[in-house]
Formats: C-alpha cells, sequence, structure tokens
C-alpha cells in the first residue's frame, strides 16, 4: 500500500491546529511571568565606588575605618597628641577615619612620671577620654623605652642606681600606668627597641647596663599582673630586617614560653623603596608563627630613601611613587588578615609627622596619607580603592 503522508481526518487536523496556536499564542506569556517570579535570587549588588580624587572624597563621609574594618579587615588607628585634639579640623579627620588612638608622646615615661612619684595624667587622660567617647579603642604606648626616661631612673644619691632600686622603679611605674588605665587601655607596647641594630644581641642602654635582660621580663611581669586582660606587645622597628628579624624572634619566643606577650608592633617606619614585599611577609609569617598577634604601630612611608639625602619638592611624581609603595604595603596587609589585626599611622597628617627635621634639620617630609591641610593624598586613594 502507499504510505499515507498526511492524516486526512478533519478533528485530528483540528486539534493539532489548536494545540499550536496555543504554543504561539501562550508561551510566550508564561516565559515572562517565570522570569519575573520572585524566587529567583537576584544577583549580587555592585560595590559601591570609592573616591578617586578630592572631588569624590568630598561627597562622602565613609573613611580608611569603612574600608578595613568594616570589610573584615583590621583597625585603622592614628597616633595623636593633646595639640591635635585641639584642632577642629585634626578631630574631624580622626573621628572619620580611625577607630584605633595610641598617644604618641603622652604615655612615655619622660611625660607621666617627671620626677620620682609624681605623675602627670592629664595629657594622657585626655586622649583615653577622647577615644572612649568615639568609640575608638586605645593602644598604650610605651611602657619602658630607652629614649625619653628621666635620668633619674638611673640615679639614686648621686650615683648609678642599684639594681634592686631600679627594678623597684619599674615595677611601680608600669604598675601605676598599666592600672590606671585598666579596661580603657586594650594594648600595651610594654618594651620599645631593645634589640641591638648591628652585630650586638641587644642595645647597651642604661637599663640593659644596670639589669642585663630582667628589665624586659620584669616589665612584661608587671604589666600582665596590673591588667590580664591588656594584650602586651614587643614593638622595634628595622623589624623586617632578616637579621634584626631573627634577633627579634628569640626574644619574643621567651615572652611566649613564659605567657608574658600576645603580639607583635612592626613600627612600620619604612620608605618608598623599601622594605621589599619578600621582607615584610617573611618578617610577617615569622613573628606569627608564635601564635602572635601582629600590629603595625608607628606607620609612614617617607619620601627619602637616605637618612642624608637632601630636600625635595612633594611633586605628583613622589606623590605617585608614594602610592605605589603604600599600595604594596597594603596589599601585604589585606592579604595577611588573619595575622594583622591593628594599622596605625603615626600621626594625622604630614604636618606634624615627628620625621620633619629628622633626621635631617630643616628637611621637611610627607609620610602620611593627609597632607598639611588635612587632604587626602594620592596614598590614600591608591590604598583605599582594591
Amino acid at each position: 500500500m502507499p504510505r499515507v503522508l498526511f492524516n486526512t481526518n478533519k478533528k485530528t487536523f483540528a486539534e493539532m491546529t489548536f494545540k499550536l496556536l496555543y504554543l504561539i499564542l501562550f508561551l510566550p506569556v508564561l516565559f515572562v511571568f517565570s522570569a519575573c517570579d520572585d524566587t529567583v535570587e537576584p544577583g549580587p549588588e555592585p560595590a559601591p565606588r570609592r573616591p578617586q580624587n578630592l572631588a569624590e572624597y568630598r561627597l562622602t563621609t565613609d573613611g580608611l575605618k569603612n574600608y578595613f574594618t568594616d570589610a573584615g579587615y583590621f583597625d585603622v588607628g592614628v597616633a595623636i597628641e593633646p595639640r591635635d585634639l585641639d584642632n577642629p579640623t585634626s578631630v574631624a579627620l580622626i573621628r572619620r577615619h580611625f577607630n584605633s588612638i595610641t598617644a604618641e608622646n603622652a604615655m612615655k615615661w619622660d611625660a607621666l612620671q617627671p620626677t620620682e612619684g609624681n605623675f602627670r595624667w592629664t595629657n594622657a587622660d585626655r586622649i583615653v577620654n577622647f577615644a572612649v567617647a568615639n568609640g575608638m579603642r586605645v593602644r598604650g604606648h610605651t611602657l619602658i623605652w630607652h629614649n625619653q626616661t628621666p635620668a633619674w631612673v638611673f640615679q639614686h644619691n648621686g650615683q648609678t642606681a642599684s639594681r634592686e632600686v631600679l627594678l623597684q622603679r619599674l615595677r611601680n611605674h608600669v604598675t601605676a600606668v598599666v592600672s590606671r588605665y585598666r579596661g580603657q587601655v586594650y594594648a600595651w607596647d610594654v618594651v620599645n627597641e631593645v634589640i641591638d641594630n648591628g652585630s650586638g644581641f641587644y642595645r647597651g642602654s642604661p637599663w640593659f647596663n644596670i639589669l642585663g635582660e630582667d628589665f624586659i621580663f620584669e616589665a612584661f611581669r608587671a604589666a600582665r599582673l596590673a591588667d590580664p586582660n591588656a594584650k602586651l606587645f614587643y614593638n622595634d622597628y628595622r623589624e623586617t630586617d632578616p637579621v634584626k628579624r631573627e634577633k627579634i624572634f628569640q626574644l619574643i619566643s621567651r615572652l611566649r614560653a613564659e605567657g608574658l606577650i600576645d603580639g607583635m608592633g612592626m613600627q612600620g617606619h619604612w620608605n618608598v623603596d623599601w622594605p621589599s614585599s619578600t621582607h615584610l611577609i617573611d618578617a610577617i609569617n615569622r613573628y606569627s608563627s608564635l601564635g602572635l598577634e601582629i600590629h603595625i604601630t608607628e606607620l609612614d612611608v617617607s619620601i627619602y630613601t637616605s637618612s642624608s639625602a637632601p630636600a625635595q619638592a612633594f611633586t605628583q611624581e613622589v606623590a605617585l611613587r608614594q602610592r605605589a609603595a603604600y599600595s604594596r604595603f597594603f596589599g601585604v596587609f589585606r592579604r595577611h588578615r588573619d595575622q594583622i589585626t591593628n594599622v596605625t599611622f603615626w600621626g594625622v597628617h604630614d604636618g606634624v609627622s615627628w620625621l620633619n627635621n629628622w633626621p635631617v634639620t630643616g628637611r621637611a617630609d610627607h609620610p602620611l596619607l593627609f597632607d598639611r591641610n588635612h587632604n587626602p593624598k594620592e596614598a590614600y586613594f591608591g590604598i583605599i580603592n582594591f
């Protein structure tokens, strides 16, 4: 029989025609309703654009603490002086950008106890009270240091103080200071800069000359007793140098073994060329291998790569070079967010930096994120745009 190519049954043909028209007319409608179904998960909203320049910066109130702490990285701090609290523009900048405060000088021995037993708390109290009133954490700096310690500390009855006298003075001072701010200062730089930069192990300071290394351990013990909940740090510079790093590591390993230390303070007094990312990463990993928190405690990035370099203008070329350095350092910090819990800048703006006139008299530096007019520099925009 010949094949039947078409079914000539009228009822079957009509049914097929109806179904075809149904599909043509109603499938697009079904597709639209399906696309509008509220059970479909929306895609992620794009991250808000961060300021790229001064004009855009002035259109937002966000600051460093929003870009880093709120985003799950680390606290962002600043070292201040009482004079900064007298300047409304500085106060506004501090409130906008920082959630951690360090007293740059007001908690050092010569500021707190210039003569034996006579404590002057006014400036330190003012800084702590400002921080507390503004919901900021406080890092205490510093209890024991070879600088800014009055001469009387090391003398007694016209002679060099005995071991016993100096140890008691150390304990009295540490106990008095830490106890006063117990519950308000969450972290202390207990001992500062005791490792030698040269071939020796310890710096030859009056502390070491009279007490040997015992002053280091006794300071930490006194601080721990005065506030068991405070985090205790050893703090030093040139901390990324491989040779000095290993000496620091030996010291903090012993402190850690006695349960006397909680963190390593890497000062971060760097410049636009130094340190290398490799040395920085190696230092972070080495110190944190002991289970210690890492704080970058005194960050600034000098435009000078030599301590004797002559003064130079802060040109756009220099600004971009500094931006690249800051961006590189902060790239490392972000990648090590599980180890680094605080990054503190050593000064509010360039005009108050300790690097002005030091180490070269008359030489201005520009090492911070904000210029002398409190405006953000290229380096600021470099570190927030990631």
